[in-house]
C-alpha cells in the first residue's frame, strides 16, 4: 500500500465572525450631485425622502455616513450596489 501524507485544514473563518454585523458606509465625493445621492439611498435601501436626504447631508457635511448595519453577505450586496452607482462605499465590521 503507498505512503499517504495526511493533509489537516484549519478553517480560519468562525461561525462568530460571520455573525458579526458590518456597516456600510458612504464616503464624500466631489463628482456626485447630492440630489444623485439622494436618489441612490432612496433606490437601493428604499429610504424615504427624508431619510436619504439626512444621510445625504451626513455624507456631505461629516465626509461619511453609515447607511445600513448588519449581515456580512447583506453588506457585501449594498456596497456592490452602491458602488455600480459610482459611489465611494466601503463596510466596516460595527463596534
Amino acid at each position: 500500500m503507498p505512503d499517504i501524507d495526511e493533509i489537516t485544514i484549519t478553517e480560519t473563518e468562525t461561525d462568530t465572525d460571520l455573525d458579526t454585523p458590518w456597516n456600510v458606509i458612504v464616503f464624500n465625493d466631489p463628482v456626485n450631485l447630492m440630489s444623485f445621492v439622494t436618489m441612490v439611498f432612496r433606490r437601493v435601501f428604499g429610504y424615504s425622502d427624508e431619510k436619504a436626504g439626512k444621510h445625504m447631508l451626513e455624507v456631505h457635511q461629516l465626509g461619511q455616513s453609515v447607511l445600513w448595519t448588519g449581515a456580512r453577505e447583506k453588506a457585501e450586496m449594498y456596497v456592490q450596489q452602491l458602488q455600480s452607482y459610482q459611489l465611494l462605499t466601503s463596510m466596516q465590521k460595527a463596534d
